[in-house]
C-alpha cells in the first residue's frame, strides 16, 4: 500500500496518520473507523489555492462539498480560504451551521427544490448554478416575491466524453446534467437569462466527470467554453466575465492510477484560457474550479477488523471485515479499486493472496479482490487507503448497519468530528402506528 500524507510505520511497525498509531485508533474509536490527515488536507487545498488563486488573483477554489462534508470540514475549508461547492439543502444547511461565509457558496443539482432554492436566496450565497430551464422560470418566480435578484451561472454541456466510468461522465450531450450546446439549447437558456430581471448572469459552468486523468480533456472543455463565451458576446452584445469549469481530476487509489500534479493541472487550465480569449479578443474571465474527490480522496484511511476467514482450496481466500458496502459502495457501483494494509504488520512481507469481503448480506459486497498480505488472522485491522472522499458522504444503514465514526487526526491528537451510530439512532425516526400495537 502506497503510504499518502503523514502516513508512516512507527517503531512498533504499526500504520501511524497524523502521529497516531492505527492500531490505537481501533482501539480507542471502534472500527469500522474513518481516519482523516489534517496536515495533508491542508496542503492539499493549499497546493490548490496557491496554484489557481495566489498566481491569479481573480480565480476561486471551491471544494466540492459532495465527495465529503462534515461541520469541522467546512471549518477547515473556510480556514484555507475556498468556498464551498453545495448541491442540497442539507449541505448547504450543513455549510451555514459551520459559519461558513455565505458569499463563497455555490449551489449546484439539476432538481433543486423551491424550498432548496428560497434557503439559498434566504441566506444570501455568493452564487446559484442553473441547470435548466425549469429551474431558471423557477428561481425568476421566487426571486420575484422575494424582491431579491440572484447572481447565477448557466450549467452547459460541452459536449466531451471523458475517459472514465459511465455513470460518473457527465459533460456528453446525452446527461442530465445541462443544457447542451451542440443543441442550441445553451443559447437559447442563456438569452432567457438575460431578458428576466430578478436572475444576474454572471457566467457559465460545465463539468466533464470525475477520475479523469487526461489533462487534455479538461483543456477540450477550456477551449469550448471560451469559443461559447465568444458566441454569447456575438449574439446578445454581452460579455460573460465567469467561467467555472468544475472538478473532475483523477487521484491515486491503486498502482495503476497517474494523477497529474496540481500545478501542471492550473497552468493548462490558465495558459489555455489565456491563450484563447486573446485569440477571440475576449477579457480574461474569472476562473473558478471544483476540486473535491483530489482534495480529500487521499486524506481518508478507513480502518476495519478482521473477524471470520473462509479457505476454499484452489479457488480463493475470503477475509471478512466488519464493514463493507454500506461503509464503501464504490466498489459495487463503480468497480473501485484501492489499496489495502494490515495497519498492526506494516513490516511483515506479504505471503499470500486473499480478497476482502464485506459483513453486508450480499455476494457483490467486495472491498478487493486478490490482494497480497502478510498472514491473516482474526483481531487484526486492515486499513484501506484513499478512502476519504465518498465513502462517509455515500455510507449506509443497508441491514441496518450503524454509520461508522470519523475521526481528524494531527500531530499525533486524534478528534472525533462524526460520533459513531447506535442501534438506537437506527430506530430513532421509526414510527409504529396505533392499529400495530
Amino acid at each position: 500500500m502506497k503510504l499518502h500524507g503523514t502516513m508512516t510505520i512507527n517503531e512498533q511497525g504499526h500504520l501511524s496518520i497524523g502521529g497516531c498509531d492505527a492500531v490505537e485508533l481501533a482501539r480507542e474509536f471502534g472500527t469500522p473507523l474513518y481516519v482523516m490527515d489534517e496536515e495533508h488536507l491542508r496542503a492539499i487545498c493549499r497546493e490548490y489555492y496557491q496554484s489557481f488563486v495566489t498566481k491569479y488573483p481573480r480565480n476561486e477554489v471551491i471544494y466540492a462539498s459532495k465527495a465529503f462534508l462534515t461541520k469541522a470540514m467546512a471549518r477547515i475549508i473556510a480556514q484555507e480560504k475556498l468556498g464551498l461547492d453545495v448541491v442540497s439543502g442539507g449541505e448547504l444547511y450543513t455549510a451555514l451551521e459551520a459559519g461558513f461565509p455565505a458569499e463563497h457558496i455555490y449551489f449546484h443539482g439539476n432538481n433543486k427544490s423551491p424550498e432548496e432554492l428560497s434557503l439559498a436566496l434566504d441566506s444570501k450565497i455568493g452564487r446559484i448554478i442553473v441547470d435548466n430551464l425549469y429551474e431558471l422560470e423557477l428561481l425568476e418566480g421566487l426571486c420575484r416575491e422575494k424582491g431579491v435578484k440572484a447572481k447565477i451561472l448557466l450549467r452547459l454541456q460541452p459536449g466531451i466524453e471523458a475517459h472514465t466510468h459511465e455513470y460518473i461522465q457527465t459533460g456528453q450531450i446525452d446527461s442530465k446534467f445541462g443544457m447542451a450546446i451542440a443543441t442550441g439549447q445553451a443559447m437559447e437558456i442563456v438569452q432567457r437569462a438575460l431578458a428576466f430581471d430578478h436572475v444576474e448572469l454572471k457566467g457559465l459552468h460545465c463539468h466533464i466527470g470525475s477520475q479523469i486523468f487526461e489533462i487534455a480533456s479538461f483543456k477540450h472543455a477550456a477551449e469550448v467554453m471560451m469559443d461559447f463565451l465568444k458566441r454569447v458576446q456575438e449574439e446578445t452584445c454581452r460579455e460573460l466575465s465567469e467561467l467555472n469549469l468544475g472538478g473532475g481530476i483523477g487521484i491515486y487509489y491503486a498502482e495503476d492510477d497517474t494523477p497529474a500534479p496540481i500545478q501542471e493541472f492550473a497552468e493548462t487550465i490558465m495558459n489555455t484560457v489565456t491563450e484563447k480569449a486573446n485569440a477571440l479578443q475576449l477579457k480574461v474571465p474569472k476562473i473558478i474550479i471544483e476540486p473535491g474527490r483530489s482534495i480529500v480522496g487521499t486524506v481518508g484511511t478507513t480502518l476495519y477488523t478482521v473477524g471470520s476467514i473462509k479457505n476454499i482450496p484452489g479457488i480463493r481466500t475470503y477475509v471478512a471485515v466488519d464493514g463493507g458496502m454500506a461503509d464503501n459502495p464504490r466498489p459495487a457501483l463503480y468497480q473501485a479499486k484501492y489499496e489495502a494494509a494490515l495497519a498492526n504488520k506494516m513490516q511483515e512481507a506479504p505471503t499470500e493472496v486473499v480478497s476482502i469481503t464485506g459483513k453486508c448480506c450480499e455476494s457483490g459486497d467486495m472491498l478487493i479482490w486478490d490482494i497480497e498480505l502478510p498472514p491473516v488472522e482474526s483481531g487484526d485491522i486492515l486499513a484501506v487507503s484513499c478512502t476519504g472522499a465518498y465513502n462517509y458522504s455515500m455510507s449506509s444503514n443497508y441491514n441496518r448497519l450503524p454509520r461508522p465514526a470519523v475521526v481528524l487526526v494531527r500531530d499525533g491528537n486524534a478528534d472525533l468530528i462524526v460520533a459513531r451510530e447506535t442501534y438506537a439512532d437506527l430506530v430513532r425516526n421509526d414510527l409504529v402506528p396505533a392499529r400495530l400495537k
